[in-house]
């Protein structure tokens, strides 16, 4: 008799029904896309109401540069440790943690009555979030490796969605309800996307350990036009995967630290932008609204692009274009058609969900998903927190001039790194 598989009787996420479809885990699928929810909340329900609540509890305006400075930070650490934690912890064990912390903070935030209560609710909150960045793809990964585009388009959805709209909801809830409410009530939305999670780690037969570097056949490669059967050397379960030990692993961490960078500059520096060129106040918030929208198509589009072609690099080009083209508008010709410059400028930041679908498309295991994404997101949040500091000490010293020349430099560097990062190569083959 053939000898029995060692993984019979247990569900494989992947597996093919009878009628010879790939089975499509719906329980994940709608936990996957709760996490993503729930990975900006903290950050875009806040800003809107500082000044109400340094009203109230006293922030002061260095508290509220501090409360700033938090996510970014949070998100670069727990880049660096996730994945440390994670050889001790399974995937879903280590998301319900990392709601369970994100729900906790909001609400610690909400009871708070002085600075450091919020600043302690601020960084247990934005440690879940920043935890959450990193297991998601490994979790696109783990459960849907037939199906990384697609599911990746729809995470990355969610996160563009709980970016913009606890933003949009902000004051009108503080104003019937009060800022605590507004800030805290979030956090049932964090427990709700633990709940899925919990079910995977009660369901009898899911392999729930921590991810392994021995990937099958159908994680492999997936959706990125690579053998999946090649006797390439694919990483062994006795093997630890250190990005930083290929040029594919260095190429994407340096793409997402470069678009990192300049996001969050004009994600922090927008409204003074417009300002500058003569914009209204209420037209300077709007503008920011509409930059943080385009993303929302771009997270529709791009995941399904890199997934359907061997070498998106064709993404990077237009992004870069799109940022040139709004620079040169905001400098030559502001008074012409400045809500062009600023859809352009939105379309800019498209190479960010190219980024996070490339981490999953560049690694054939569970374990390169895991260590790539913590590496690479690590990377990207560091330069992230330095983005607006040095676009805003450029624009508040030489001018808007110097900080569009920055941010130039910036891209040229992202168009050369991502040239490595776009081409259909696999961390686990590349490392040294």
């Amino acid at each position: 008799m053939p000898p029995r598989s060692r993984t019979k009787g247990r569900r494989n996420p992947g597996a093919r029904s009878r009628s010879g479809a790939v089975a499509v885990p719906v329980v994940a699928l709608i936990g996957v896309i709760l996490v993503s929810l729930n990975l900006r909340t903290a950050v875009t329900s806040l800003s809107p109401l500082l000044g109400v609540i340094d009203a109230e509890i006293g922030l002061g305006a260095a508290g509220m540069g501090l409360l700033g400075m938090i996510p970014t930070a949070m998100f670069a650490v727990w880049g660096v440790l996730t994945p440390v934690v994670l050889r001790r912890m399974g995937l879903e064990m280590l998301t319900v943690v990392a709601m369970a912390a994100a729900a906790i903070g909001q609400l610690l935030r909400a009871v708070a009555h002085d600075p450091w209560v919020m600043g302690a609710g601020s960084i247990i909150a934005l440690t879940g979030m920043g935890i959450g960045n990193v297991v998601a793809p490994p979790l696109v990964k783990k459960y849907f490796p037939r199906h990384v585009a697609v599911v990746s388009m729809a995470y990355i959805t969610g996160l563009q969605l709980g970016t913009v709209v606890p933003a949009l909801v902000a004051v009108p809830v503080e104003e019937s309800a009060g800022w605590r409410v507004s800030i805290g009530w979030w956090a049932v939305l964090a427990v709700v996307a633990a709940i899925p999670w919990i079910f995977e780690l009660l369901r009898p037969g899911t392999p729930t350990g921590a991810p392994t570097d021995s990937g099958d056949g159908a994680s492999a490669g997936s959706g990125s036009g690579a053998d999946p059967g090649s006797g390439t050397a694919v990483a062994t379960a006795q093997q630890r995967i250190r990005p930083w030990r290929s040029p594919v692993g260095v190429a994407l961490a340096l793409f997402f630290g470069t678009n990192s960078l300049g996001t969050y500059a004009f994600f922090t520096w927008l409204p003074a932008v417009a300002e500058s060129i003569g914009m209204t106040r209420a037209e300077g918030g709007l503008a920011l609204a509409v930059y943080s929208a385009i993303g929302l198509i771009a997270a529709l589009v791009v995941p399904w692009v890199s997934g359907r072609v061997d070498d998106p690099y064709v993404v990077v080009v237009v992004s870069v274009l799109s940022y040139l083209a709004g620079f040169a508008g905001l400098l030559w010709a502001p008074d012409l058609a400045p809500w062009v410059w600023i859809c352009l400028l939105g379309v800019g930041p498209s190479t960010f969900p190219l980024c996070l679908t490339l981490i999953n498309l560049r690694t054939r295991t569970q374990a390169g998903s895991a260590a790539l994404s913590g590496f690479s997101q690590g990377v990207g949040y560091t330069a992230a927190s330095l983005g607006p500091i040095v676009f805003g000490m450029l624009l508040n010293g030489p001018g808007l001039g110097a900080g569009l020349a920055f941010l130039t430099v910036v891209l040229g560097v992202m168009t050369v790194v991502a040239r490595t990062a776009c081409r259909p190569i696999m961390l686990e083959d590349t490392l040294r």
